[in-house]
């Protein structure tokens, strides 16, 4: 075996750190968790643990293909560049699209955003992140100016209340599951409530389980508000002195939100909601967890802001064992945020809104072609596809057939797209079965750069191996088709440690009073030398002069990023789902992950002791439902929304509530038939945020009889 190398895992928004030995000549790894990494100390979990099983040749993209033909790079380079320009030449830069993922390391996002939005022109570069963390974006962005997580993974071993709200942590987040259940041991005085319509795993360590109504989280924590105003336990200086909005919010509050009501509305028992309530006023270190429950929703971005409210009226940020946590999905999806990766940003937490922040990217970029609006986000870029309004799109690195909400829609609009190319690591996915051409791309345990993790922490992801094949870095493949459109010297990157120092340097690029602050400064590593990246440590931004090594907490001094320099109280209404039950499709259909499978099991699936946990799709439902709609346990079941439909074996259980079901999200067509949920989910999304409604599609069920079962 070869020496110890530090890495990152590739799965999810937690960033755990990987201790691991590589024999290149069989291509075999030994993974460990590493101790020193301050994401996990040493923990991992199944996923983590099983990524030896994950790095064999078995299934991948070795080679360029065009029309189904292998061939060399500068073909398919050279391809790919031509149709692109050719297609800006005749219907102009909006004519084309970028797609990336949470998986791209954040030097692969930096140069597809920059050729995107600053030399093509356009602000069609959107993401998978769309679909998990863009309602914590807008929701951070009006509440401090700035898509800012204030706190960091100590804060929860420091709390005396931790709210999981929309976040199944023990399946999605495992580690830091376990690091909560370690602390919950140590401190007797750690209460944990978790707010979710089921009862997930992570009820485990609950001493207080929420079930409420699906979508009426805005009702609660807008009625967690008002009682905090009735019983005088807001902190009025704070209030005064570091926010603006207050009064408004107030009033809203202050008619309807009455204790009773919000107990009816969220059919929840009106005892646990008091002492819901009370624990939060009583309790100083409090640590609300938000993720996919509270962000995939129409109102996903009042949801956040709701909860954010609370803490705001009461002083509770910046503080250790305090603030509001949003919990991202992917390794790299606040990477992905700092370097502008959903349609509506720029570099560097800047944003189309500003002109300043235009003019300022421009002249960094040295560009005079930079984009003046933002683009398509990721449900309305498919469906201009779909229209024939994008005429070439590219897709790095993720599966929209199977992961975007009307999955059959976005399957149509990719086959009826002039050109489609996809750069991947897997040869056969829903996706690139309808690509014009296939790139393949390095994957985990051969891509070098850089992640972040929830707690803003920049990790070193490592190669492990030589890169197999032909595969290549993401940001090679980007450079080498702009150098071919024609923008060579502002492409002509040698190495991922190029790449990072300019942005680097441009978190750093008028980032002042003068010219205004922003929260996203990495400058203090614009100056790394080759070795001082290759050995980067975990560090948390900002890392700047004020914060050399980087920084725990921000907000400590109160000062935010808006105009003002204050938090923003955002007055919020509730808004119940877009789609509501009907005579036709009675059931709420909600949307999530299972422990052992990763997004749509291109990687996961290949470990044979990860799919022994879950081995088939499958839909929950409750028994008094089960029988009333003649379900069996294991039957098969056909689900039908107005979107599409899908088949899965039925799971009956009590954790569902009466009149939902629940669906995973990782089967696709490789693995089972009929089995892409994303088919079934609407795809009304939240006005601010774009962010789809994943978890309330309104469906039907019924039991699926075949003519013959066949075994093997």
């Amino acid at each position: 075996m070869n020496d110890l190398i530090k890495t990152t895992c590739p799965y999810c928004g937690v960033g755990c750190g990987i201790s691991a030995r590589s024999n290149t000549e069989h291509r075999e790894l030994i993974v460990k968790g590493d101790e020193s990494h301050p994401a996990n100390y040493g923990r991992l979990c199944s996923k983590g643990s099983a990524l030896a099983d994950t790095v064999g040749l078995e299934g991948r993209l070795l080679t360029p293909y065009i029309a189904g033909r292998s061939c060399d790079w500068d073909e398919a380079l050279t391809l790919v560049a031509n149709r692109f320009s050719r297609t800006i030449s005749e219907y102009g830069p909006d004519a084309v699209a970028f797609y990336g993922s949470g998986q791209l390391l954040t030097e692969d996002y930096y140069v597809a955003n920059k050729l995107m939005k600053g030399f093509i022109g356009s602000g069609n570069m959107d993401t998978n992140s769309r679909l998990c963390m863009s309602s914590s974006v807008a929701g951070h962005k009006r509440a401090f100016g700035s898509d800012t997580v204030p706190g960091c993974y100590e804060d929860l071993e420091l709390a005396e209340l931790i709210i999981f709200t929309g976040a199944n942590s023990a399946w999605c987040h495992p580690v830091l599951y376990q690091r909560i259940k370690a602390a919950k041991l140590k401190n007797p005085n750690l209460k944990i409530v978790v707010i979710d319509p089921r009862r997930t795993a992570t009820c485990e360590i609950a001493d207080l389980h929420l079930p409420l109504a699906i979508g009426t989280d805005v009702l609660l924590w807008n009625g967690l508000l008002t009682h905090l105003i009735q019983h005088e336990l807001t902190d009025s200086g704070f209030i005064n002195q570091y926010t603006e909005g207050w009064l408004a919010a107030k009033s809203l509050v202050e008619s309807g939100y009455d204790i009773e009501n919000i107990a009816l509305q969220c059919r929840l028992p009106i005892e646990d909601v008091k002492t819901f309530f009370n624990w939060f006023a009583d309790t100083e270190k409090t640590v609300s967890l938000f993720s996919q429950g509270i962000n995939q929703s129409s109102s996903g971005t009042d949801k956040v802001n709701a909860i954010i409210n609370c803490h705001l009226a009461t002083g509770r940020i910046g503080k250790p064992g305090i603030g509001p946590f949003s919990l991202t999905g992917q390794p790299n999806a606040m990477g992905g945020r700092e370097v502008g990766g959903l349609a509506h940003q720029l570099a560097a937490h800047m944003d189309f809104s500003n002109p300043n922040d235009l003019d300022r990217v421009a002249r960094f970029w040295e560009s005079e072609r930079i984009a003046q609006k933002p683009g398509f986000p990721a449900v309305e870029l498919f469906d201009a596809i779909h229209e024939g309004k994008i005429k070439a799109v590219w897709i790095m690195g993720t599966n929209p057939i199977v992961s975007m909400p009307n999955a059959d829609k976005v399957k149509a609009a990719l086959q009826r797209c002039d050109f489609v190319v996809v750069s991947d690591c897997i040869a056969k996915t829903d996706t690139t079965a309808v690509a014009h051409v296939l790139l393949p791309a390095q994957g985990w345990s051969e891509k070098d750069g850089t992640v972040t993790n929830s707690e803003r922490c920049i990790s070193r992801q490592r190669a492990l191996f030589p890169p197999a094949g032909e595969a290549m870095p993401d940001w090679w493949i980007i450079s080498q088709v702009a150098q071919r459109m024609g923008f060579k010297q502002a492409f002509d990157y040698r190495k991922a440690a190029d790449i990072f120092r300019e942005h680097a340097a441009l978190s750093g690029f008028e980032n002042d009073k003068k010219h205004g602050l922003r929260d996203f400064d990495i400058s203090g590593l614009a100056m790394l030398t080759d070795n001082g990246y290759e050995n980067l440590k975990p560090t948390q931004w900002p890392v700047n002069a004020n914060y050399p090594n980087g920084c725990e907490r921000l907000f400590a001094d109160k000062q935010f990023f808006s105009k003002s320099g204050k938090a923003q109280v955002i007055p919020v209404s509730f808004r119940p789902p877009s789609n509501t039950p009907n005579d036709r499709y009675p059931f709420i259909l909600n949307t999530g992950r299972i422990r052992d499978q990763w997004h749509t099991m291109t990687r996961t699936a290949l470990s044979a002791k990860l799919n022994q946990h879950t081995p088939e799709p499958f839909v929950e439902i409750h028994p008094e439902d089960a029988k009333h709609f003649d379900l069996q346990e294991n039957d098969l079941a056909e689900i039908e929304s107005r979107w599409g439909k899908q088949l899965a074996r039925v799971v009956v259980t009590n954790e569902q509530q009466v009149g939902h079901l629940f669906i995973p999200m990782h089967w696709s067509d490789q693995f089972a038939n009929l089995s892409r949920v994303g088919s079934l989910v609407n795809p009304v999304t939240d006005p601010q945020s774009k962010q789809p409604e994943l978890k309330h599609t309104p469906v039907r069920i019924k039991a699926f009889k075949p003519e013959w079962y066949g075994f093997i």
